[in-house]
């Protein structure tokens, strides 16, 4: 549609109530008509000028219907531009909030500003965009209200660096809600997560050392009991550390790199970790283990259970795990950890002769956390 077009459709008439009517909601529709025409409209950069110049007029009006309307209709849109898209986005909540929440012309620079210079209300508008920049986030973190650091935090494509997380900490760690938003990140950095285990407690505690990545002494410290409300898994938290051959380091030092502890994690199908668990106690490389426990003979996986020194009752149970691994794997479901993780400890719990009672419980208890206790394994147990 050319402005030629766009003309035809408004009529002189359109024009004339945009700018000259006397009723706010007549002249509000007219205006919503004519961003319509304008968003749909193929412009030359002259039919542009002469369109910007009408939105203009829009964003001068001294109706707040008419300036909401151009904020509303033309609120996503690209053809909205810039210098309009800042002085609605400094109206009132109404028209600004719509602006200020989805609008694409809106730079880094534009947000910064408005965080520094406004409410909470426009604050929490720009906390909860489709995507908001890590320099936008630093600055919300240290000129933001509470509510907007709370809802940039909650927003999982706000991109929060660890400098921003610090500031959080430092201006609201006494602030429940905040805290609460940061330990239910997606991730956090390793020297945030920790920092945060010495401020939160009940629940959110739980959470915390439960769903991310503790540095491997504070893991293992925690899981021993360092903390008397700590649910953590050893098991669970090896699946999430970056560094798994750190962490099993840090487990053997501890005495912790029990044949237990093994046994679980390859249960539970986190087979980096028992292969990095195995290299641990047999002295040798990750890489060399690898090919012992994934041989498809039937040397390899004895010698790697003998040189870690594994005891010898648990074989069969250890060689029937690997093998329910690697048929898992086959079907193509490892994509879904949740659905993996499930089948890996339908099928295993339905082999075992020689696992310990208290492993046994652990493991049923898994399954049901994972999606129902099968039959088999009730049975087992």
């Amino acid at each position: 549609m050319s402005v030629v077009t766009m003309r035809a459709v408004l009529t002189d008439s359109d024009i004339r109530t945009l700018i000259k009517g006397p009723d706010d909601e007549e002249r509000a529709h007219v205006a919503h008509k004519i961003c319509r025409c304008i968003e749909d409209a193929e412009l030359t950069a002259d039919e542009r000028a002469h369109a910007e110049s009408i939105l203009s007029i829009m964003a001068q009006d001294a109706a707040v219907l008419v300036r909401r309307a151009l904020a509303v209709t033309l609120q996503n849109s690209p053809r909205l531009p810039r210098e309009i898209a800042t002085r609605l986005a400094q109206d009132v909540d109404s028209i600004a909030l719509p602006v200020i929440l989805n609008s694409p012309m809106l730079t880094d620079a534009d947000l910064i500003e408005i965080v520094r210079a406004s409410p909470p209300a426009k604050q929490v508008a720009v906390a909860s965009r489709e995507r908001v920049s890590s320099v936008v986030t630093g600055a919300i973190a240290q000129f933001g209200a509470p509510v907007a650091v709370e809802r940039a935090l909650a927003n999982d494509n706000a991109v929060f660096e660890e400098a921003a997380l610090d500031t959080v900490l430092e201006r609201f760690a006494g602030v429940s809600s905040v805290t609460r938003a940061m330990v239910h990140r997606e991730a956090l950095p390793l020297a945030v997560t920790e920092k945060l285990i010495a401020i939160v407690t009940g629940e959110v505690f739980d959470h915390l050392v439960n769903n991310h990545e503790l540095p491997p002494q504070l893991a293992i410290d925690l899981a021993v009991g360092a903390r008397e409300r700590a649910t953590l898994d050893i098991v669970e938290q090896a699946g999430r550390q970056k560094d798994v051959g750190r962490f099993v380091q840090q487990l053997n030092l501890n005495g912790r790199l029990t044949p237990s502890i093994i046994m679980r994690g390859l249960c539970l199908g986190y087979m980096e970790f028992v292969e990095h668990a195995l290299a641990e106690l047999a002295g040798m490389s990750h890489q060399r283990m690898w090919l012992l426990v994934h041989d498809s003979g039937p040397l390899g996986l004895k010698a790697a259970f003998d040189r870690a020194g594994l005891p010898p009752r648990l074989y069969s149970s250890f060689r029937a795990a690997i093998e329910v691994y690697h048929s898992v794997e086959r079907e193509g479901v490892e994509a879904d950890r949740g659905l993996f993780r499930r089948r890996m400890l339908e099928r295993t719990l339905t082999l075992f002769q020689s696992v310990p009672k208290d492993d046994l419980d652990y493991l049923l208890e898994k399954l049901d956390h994972a999606g129902g206790r099968t039959p088999q394994a009730a049975a087992v147990h």
